[in-house]
């Protein structure tokens, strides 16, 4: 395992040249602190968790000290947000370090966000708060244990100095992991600036880096392009599986490889409500659970059009023809894993249609519903009917299900089992990481921060040696979302 001193460096997007991004260090900090270290994210990039105690851990990573071997460089790129063009995005407040590996796999590149303006910071401070950096840092871990492609993040440094939002805030920094810092939006970059060649090298860097399978295909930067709409379709249908909400689908917020990045004002669905956004600032709705396939696909259409120097603008349009076909199939095939059912038929197709107007009609809970529909056909739990107003809605619908069953005849334990492999019992649900925050905001109690990464390691099992160590009580945190919660709002800053 690595030391702090003993990365395995790669910078070859440092290789790239300035014109991609700007080289700046991080500026230092006062008195910064280890809020959580998060020792599987350590273990990605062949890091020894024992480095978590060392004071030299948060002085290199708050940018005190330079980290030995890092190549610190704030990236370019513009994008579309809330449908509107920006030209001046770039990391305004964050640094790529480089990539680190631990030997097996491609590497992960290592980002401090919230460490100081550069020249992309647009008149900010280039800090974060730690509400936004704890946000973030259990995100990850979130939809990491769901088995949902991710970044993920290595620790929360609290920096001991004040960041001013709509009010003064303890700051912090967060060491981000990710498999690419490449957005849609840094194709666009160059694109609306007419620098073709520096897309056609970008791309190059995107082939070579991540899908070196594509280097000698003759028609490669088609083939790159299909990958990367197969793998936002694959990302988008699992969201959707789960009821996850991003909140902010900008394209700076997508990237090459199909990871969910930037956790801003993201949620998990609490009662099923296709028109909900946890982003208050979208008052329109446009990143509302409903139209996160739709505007995938106009993010992908965005990052096709940097392509048409090398990719002709026909070939683009057939290629995104086939998004919605490969989202519906991996969404069909996920819904079919969730309800426990192998043949996706056009009666399979009318259940969940169904299913989904009962469970909005009624205000049910989204992931609880799913959890407890495991135990039937043999029982219809009490916990399986909390929410219903009207359980004729249920009865009718389970009536239909039943059918659907039995047709495959299967064996009702292996398929309990099943549906409980993929129906999570724990979600980060928005009031529980409020809650979290609330005790490291006014305690400086950062023990809740520690429990729900515990906790959403395996959302899906309950873990009682795991638990009694860490003082969770799985009925609490399995629990539907308290009213005064329910569907909470937050900003992008938040």
């Amino acid at each position: 395992m690595n030391t702090l001193e003993h990365f395995d460096w790669n910078h070859s997007f440092f290789d790239l040249g300035p014109d991609y991004y700007q080289a700046k260090s991080p500026d230092p900090v006062a008195a910064p602190y280890l809020i959580d270290g998060n020792p599987e994210a350590a273990a990605l990039i062949g890091l020894d968790s024992a480095e978590f105690a060392r004071k030299e851990f948060v002085e290199y990573f708050s940018g005190n000290l330079p980290l030995p071997g890092a190549q610190p460089l704030a990236m370019d790129y513009s994008g579309h947000q809330f449908g509107m063009y920006n030209p001046r995005l770039g990391d305004g407040r964050g640094l790529l370090l480089g990539a680190a590996g631990n030997g097996s796999g491609r590497p992960w590149d290592v980002y401090l966000k919230g460490c100081g303006p550069t020249r992309f910071a647009r008149g900010f401070d280039g800090r974060a708060t730690l509400r936004a950096s704890i946000r973030e840092y259990l995100g990850g871990e979130a939809v990491h244990g769901l088995g949902i492609p991710t970044t993920r993040s290595l620790a929360v440094i609290g920096i001991g100095e004040l960041v001013y939002r709509e009010t003064p805030q303890p700051g912090a920094l967060l060491v981000r992991l990710s498999d690419t810092h490449v957005r849609f939006g840094s194709f666009e970059n160059f694109h609306y600036t007419n620098r073709p060649e520096a897309v056609t090298r970008l791309a190059d860097f995107v082939i070579q880096h991540h899908y070196p399978e594509l280097a000698n295909e003759a028609n490669n930067y088609q083939l790159l392009f299909r990958s990367v709409m197969l793998k936002t379709a694959l990302l988008i249908a699992h969201w959707q599986s789960v009821g996850f909400i991003h909140g902010v689908m900008n394209t700076d917020n997508m990237t090459l490889t199909g990871a969910t990045f930037d956790y801003g004002p993201f949620g998990f669905m609490d009662r099923f409500n296709p028109d909900f956004t946890p982003n208050h600032t979208d008052g329109r709705g446009r990143y509302a659970f409903g139209r996160q396939a739709e505007i995938g696909h106009w993010n992908l259409a965005k990052l096709g059009e940097t392509l048409t120097h090398l990719i002709a603008p026909e070939v683009i349009t057939e290629e995104l023809e086939q998004y919605q076909p490969a989202f519906n199939r991996i969404y069909n095939e996920l819904m079919g894993q969730k309800l426990g059912l192998e043949i996706l038929d056009s009666e399979f197709t009318t259940l969940v249609g169904i299913l989904f107007h009962i469970l909005y009609q009624n205000q049910v809970d989204y992931t609880l519903f799913f959890r407890n529909l495991s135990a039937f056909p043999e029982e219809v739990p009490a916990a399986l009917r909390q929410g219903f107003d009207n359980p004729k809605d249920l009865d009718s619908w389970l009536d239909m299900y039943r059918k659907l069953i039995e047709r495959e005849d299967p064996d009702l334990d292996e398929r309990t089992d099943a549906m409980n492999r993929v129906n999570p019992r724990f979600i980060l649900r928005n009031y529980l990481l409020e809650r979290a925050i609330d005790k490291a905001l006014k305690q400086t109690d950062y023990s809740e921060v520690e429990r729900l990464r515990i906790l959403l390691q395996d959302p899906y099992n309950d873990r009682p040696e795991i638990f009694s160590r860490y003082g969770i009580d799985p009925e609490v945190y399995a629990a539907a979302t308290p009213e005064s919660h329910i569907e909470m709002r937050l900003s992008c800053s938040a």
